[in-house]
């Protein structure tokens, strides 16, 4: 309905009225003076639109612009226009040029949107003199070409939006007469005075970049950055996107949206970091684009100086995704309020300016109830919605400004969907450019010009990540746009602050009414349950680390990052990049482990049996507890009971053994298990088993080796006796042997002395037997016994 009467309240003076009807009627005039010349056989081109069809058979010839100066012509002006021209026919045009045509003024907004896909034949060709001539072109040649009309010689009557013709006319073999053999059609705005209320038009500069920075850090004080790919140095490089956005947006009175990871990110790189080789988080190599990093943040920093900035939740996370599939699982929402709150602080302390975090932005401005209700829950208080979503229904005439409530304290903010859709599309050509230039300002006047005593505010919400080429082309149209005379600059706050229109649509479209084509884009359900299981690993990680930060920031980060919009219509990339946050979690996790242990066996009835903690994390681990429990306590306690626990702390790269005191009760063999818990009592990592072998000393056992020792003491005993009577007789010897030489005349006395000795066998001086008796008295305490 507001395309319906785009005119509506303007009251042109008597003048004006005068030059609309009578250049209508000089517009009409050649065309009916040329359908009645026509020849009965050529009749078929008496229809315009037959004629232009028919022109885009095989013998046609494309027509491209490359420029149109100046976009939005004033009075003394002169247009030029230049492009290029290719003969597709297969014959050689002849005797032809290249000239400008000037239609009337479109009478709506819709009447622009259908002349751009119809791509009607347009108005009164302008004077031959202003015409370039070709004389042949042959088939599959291009050729360039420029014209250049004064705009008093286009005979522009009142303010508009005209429809402007680029046509090739000429001859062929096979049909012998000037005819139209190309055509390409544009709008030319035309409002050469400076309107009575302007229109306030906000446009949003979007400063968004894809994920880049993965959770991994170095292992240094430093924590140095590892990035997935060097990318994002590609983009704010000279002649990079993001270098562009920046150029052109300097330039410009614009709000810009920035992404506070996108800072981050950037600033990661001012200093040392390190890129992923082909996306192997084992192999890195060292980022070298520290000087570019500082150069792009300095610059954007004096940029947005003095104007307003709009921070969005870190990373940028998908509302709409959150909304459908992650509300369910539980804490997907508290990481949207973390968001929230980490991206104030990052702009702040990066740009040193104060962005305001107030406004939530679903992907392409679609919402439904349950996205509002997400996008506020961190605290929005104003939604950017598009008019393709939020659309009216009130049977306004005219496009209503962009602000109107929805409910509950929230504000929407509907931008202009014909406006912010314009740049989309391949804008690095030349002639794609032009005509999208052309018809942004075309419907920005025509907004204008429905109620031009009625000032409203019109908010531009362009794609989220805009090519090289799309910015230039945006850049250019906001250019042509300040130029004009119908439109002025606005800041988004002052967009959201301006008086909603009282018939504007209010009601927030249902859930069914959610575009599918954004529905198969979102995140799935199941990511976001990976996502939460990911951070529960991480929770019950930070608690017996002894500086958590180094830990739980980068991840917390990661997390965000994972849940980021720039993830829609790139499901592989999203799964490897949640895939890569938890495995290398994980991997860290596991550097504090229990080592694998053998059997043990035990000898008694008591026993001490070590259990070794290892920690590979460069930073130590305490609130850790170790718990060694038997799984048959009647054949083996653990300390006093069934387990024994004891605290562990573990310096970085190092080990502890933790010793446990076990009880016997049985011969055999037992399982132990070992596990580590964190202090509120949740297990860590995974357990171990292994079995202790029981061997106990019985009575009959230590009666038999108290037998054995016995003997082997007596016969000790009988050994040191026969020595000893050996030892004696050898002496006795030795003395008879020195008193012989006297002894030897005196033989009869010797008998009697063996005789004597003979009757007396106890007598000291008795020589030793050859065999000594058997000695079971044990030997004295001061004897000394060789063995």
């Amino acid at each position: 309905m507001a395309e319906a009467a785009d005119f509506q309240g303007t009251s042109p003076s008597p003048a004006r009225r005068w030059l609309r009807r009578t250049g209508a009627l000089l517009a009409g005039a050649p065309l009916l003076a040329g359908i009645l010349q026509l020849p009965a056989s050529t009749s078929a081109y008496a229809d315009v639109r037959t004629e232009a069809a028919e022109a885009t058979g095989s013998n046609t010839v494309d027509v491209s612009l490359n420029s149109l100066a100046p976009s939005v012509p004033s009075d003394g002006d002169t247009l030029t226009v230049s492009g290029r021209i290719v003969n597709k026919g297969k014959q050689s045009v002849t005797d032809a040029h290249v000239g400008l045509r000037v239609g009337p003024t479109m009478n709506g907004r819709s009447a622009i949107d259908d002349a751009a896909q119809n791509n009607p034949y347009a108005g009164t060709e302008a004077d031959d003199k202003y015409e370039e001539k070709v004389s042949k072109l042959a088939p599959g040649v291009a050729q360039t070409f420029s014209i250049s009309v004064p705009v008093d010689k286009l005979a522009l009557g009142s303010d508009g939006v005209y429809q402007l013709g680029v046509t090739l006319s000429g001859r062929t073999t096979a049909a012998p007469y000037e005819q139209i053999l190309g055509i390409e059609r544009t709008f030319l705005p035309w409002q050469p005075d400076a309107a009575d209320t302007k229109s306030r038009t906000t446009f949003l500069w979007p400063l968004i970049s894809t994920s880049h920075m993965t959770a991994e850090t170095g292992s240094n004080e430093q924590q140095t950055p590892v990035f997935k790919d060097d990318d994002l140095a590609t983009e704010i490089s000279p002649g990079g996107r993001l270098q562009q956005l920046l150029t052109l947006g300097k330039k410009l009175d614009v709000t810009w949206v920035i992404d506070p990871d996108l800072l981050a990110s950037v600033d990661a790189m001012t200093r040392g970091y390190r890129v992923q080789v082909n996306g192997s988080s084992t192999t890195t190599t060292a980022g070298t684009h520290q000087s570019v990093a500082k150069q792009w943040l300095a610059e954007l920093e004096k940029a947005v100086e003095g104007q307003e900035v709009v921070a969005l939740p870190f990373a940028d996370p998908d509302l709409a995704s959150l909304a459908h599939n992650g509300k369910s699982v539980t804490g997907s929402l508290s990481h949207l309020k973390d968001a929230t709150t980490v991206a104030s602080i990052t702009v702040e302390s990066i740009l040193h300016v104060t962005p305001s975090t107030d406004y939530a932005w679903p992907a392409n401005g679609a919402i439904d109830p349950s996205i509002v209700k997400v996008a506020t829950s961190a605290g929005a208080h104003t939604v950017i919605s598009r008019s393709d979503s939020l659309k009216e229904t009130g049977g306004l005439l005219y496009t209503p400004s962009a602000a109107r409530p929805i409910g509950g304290g929230t504000t929407a903010v509907v931008a202009d969907a014909r406006l912010s859709t314009a740049f989309q599309g391949d804008m690095t050509m030349a002639g794609n450019s032009t005509l999208a230039v052309q018809k942004f300002l075309a419907q920005s006047l025509m907004i204008t010009l429905q109620d031009p005593g009625k000032q409203r505010s019109v908010v531009v919400a362009p794609q989220r990540m805009p090519t090289a080429s799309q910015a230039q082309t945006m850049a250019q149209a906001l250019t042509g746009l300040e130029g004009g005379n119908w439109s002025q600059s606005a800041d988004l706050s002052t967009a959201t602050k301006a008086k909603p229109d009282p018939g504007a649509t209010t009601q927030v479209p249902s859930v069914s009414a959610y575009p599918s084509s954004l529905l198969k884009q979102e995140l799935p359900k199941w990511a976001f349950v990976q996502l939460e299981g990911t951070q529960t690993k991480l929770d019950s990680f930070q608690v017996i680390l002894a500086d958590k930060s180094r830990v739980v920031t980068p991840f917390g980060r990661a997390l965000d990052r994972a849940m980021s919009t720039s993830w829609r219509g790139r499901t592989t990339d999203a799964t490897a990049y949640r895939d890569g946050v938890n495995t290398y979690l994980v991997g860290l996790t596991e550097s504090v482990r229990l080592i694998d242990k053998s059997d043990a066996k035990l000898s008694g009835r008591s026993a001490t049996i070590p259990v070794t903690v290892q920690n590979n994390l460069v930073q130590g681990v305490d609130h850790l507890v170790l718990r060694l429990t038997s799984k048959q306590p009647s054949r083996l306690s653990i300390g006093d009971g069934v387990y024994d626990e004891q605290p562990v702390a573990v310096s970085g790269g190092h080990s502890q053994s933790v010793k446990f005191t076990t009880n016997a009760h049985v011969n055999g063999q037992t399982g132990v298990e070992a596990q580590l818990f964190t202090e509120d009592g949740q297990a860590y990592g995974p357990k171990i088993d292994f079995d202790v072998k029981v061997t106990e000393i019985t009575a009959t056992v230590m009666l038999v080796i108290a037998g054995g020792v016995l003997l082997l003491v007596l016969a000790g005993f009988r050994m040191y006796t026969q020595r000893k009577r050996a030892a004696a007789r050898q002496a006795d010897q030795e003395s008879e042997s020195i008193h012989e030489g006297d002894e030897a005349d005196d033989a009869p006395a010797e008998a009697s002395d063996a005789e004597a000795r003979a009757a007396d066998p106890e007598h000291p001086s008795d020589p030793s037997p050859d065999i000594a008796p058997e000695i079971t008295d044990p030997s004295g305490t001061g004897e000394r016994v060789d063995r």
